[in-house]
C-alpha cells in the first residue's frame, strides 16, 4: 500500500512538471516561435495561453515593442576633412519574428554593427555645414539604409535620429569668428541700405522743397524750435540769407540817403 501511494504520487508530480512543460503564456506583446525536433513551425504562438509537447517542441520569446538602440559615438572625417565624434540613437521593431530568430543570429547586435558602419559611412559623404543645418536630410538617409539592410531579418527601422557632434576645440573657435564675421557683413549692410534709402527720402525731400520755397522757411522754423528746446549755454542762430537780404537793402538805402 505504501508502494502504491509513492507511485501515485510521483506520477502526480511527474505529470504536474509535464503540464508546467506544456503550458507557455505569451504576453501581447510577445510572440513564441516553436521549433519542432528542430524544424521551424511556421506561425508563432501566442498572445495568450498555447500548448508544446515536451521535450519535442522547443520555444524562443521575441518582443515586438518598438526598441531604442544608442549607437556609440563614432569617430567621422567629413566631405571637408573634418574630424567630428558623431552618436545616434535608432528605434525599431520586430515585424517578422521568423526572419529575427532564423535568418540572423543575434539581431540586436548585427542591427548594432549596421547602424554604426552605415553612420560613418554617410556621414563622411557630406560636409560639416551640411552635418550641422541638415539633420533631418541625414536622418532620412539613415534611416532609409539601415532600413533597408535590415529588412530580410524582419526589422522595422522607423527613426534614427543623430544626437550629438562634437568637433574639435579649434574648429569651434573657427566657427565662432567666421559667424562673428557674417554677423558684422549683415550689419554692415543693413546699415548701408539704410543710409541709401534715407539718402533717396531726403533728394526727394529736396525736390519737394526746391518747388514750394515756404516749405524752406518752415523746416527752418521747425530746426530753431527744437535748437531751443535743448539745454544748450550757447546757441548758434543760423540766418538764411534769403530772409535777412531784404533788411539789409532797406539799411543800404537808409545810409545813401
Amino acid at each position: 500500500m505504501t508502494a502504491l501511494i509513492v507511485v501515485i504520487v510521483v506520477v502526480v508530480i511527474l505529470g504536474l512538471l509535464v503540464f508546467a512543460a506544456a503550458v507557455k503564456v505569451a504576453r501581447e506583446y510577445e510572440r513564441g516561435i516553436v521549433f519542432r525536433l528542430g524544424r521551424l513551425i511556421p506561425e508563432p504562438r501566442g498572445p495568450g495561453l498555447f500548448f508544446l509537447i515536451p521535450i519535442v517542441d522547443r520555444m524562443v520569446k521575441v518582443d515586438l515593442r518598438t526598441i531604442t538602440l544608442n549607437i556609440p559615438p563614432q569617430e567621422v572625417i567629413t566631405k571637408d576633412n573634418v574630424p567630428a565624434r558623431v552618436n545616434a540613437v535608432a528605434y525599431f521593431r520586430i515585424i517578422d519574428p521568423n526572419a529575427a530568430i532564423v535568418q540572423i543570429e543575434n539581431f540586436m547586435v548585427a542591427t548594432s554593427q549596421i547602424a554604426q558602419t552605415t553612420l560613418r559611412s554617410v556621414l563622411g559623404q557630406h560636409l560639416l555645414d551640411e552635418l550641422l543645418s541638415e539633420r533631418d536630410k541625414i536622418n532620412t538617409i539613415l534611416q532609409e539604409i539601415i532600413d533597408e539592410q535590415t529588412a530580410p531579418w524582419g526589422i522595422k527601422v522607423s527613426i534614427v535620429e543623430v544626437k550629438d557632434v562634437e568637433i574639435p576645440s579649434g574648429m569651434q573657435r573657427a566657427m565662432a569668428r567666421q559667424a562673428e564675421a557674417e554677423r558684422e557683413r549683415r550689419a554692415k549692410v543693413i546699415n548701408a541700405e539704410g543710409e541709401f534709402q534715407a539718402s533717396e527720402r531726403l533728394r526727394d525731400a529736396a525736390a519737394v522743397m526746391s518747388q514750394e520755397p515756404i516749405a524752406i522757411q518752415l523746416r527752418y522754423l521747425q530746426t530753431l524750435l527744437e535748437i531751443g528746446s535743448a539745454n544748450a549755454t550757447t546757441i548758434v542762430f543760423p540766418a538764411p540769407i534769403d530772409l535777412i537780404a531784404p533788411l539789409l537793402e532797406r539799411a543800404v538805402k537808409s545810409d545813401s540817403k
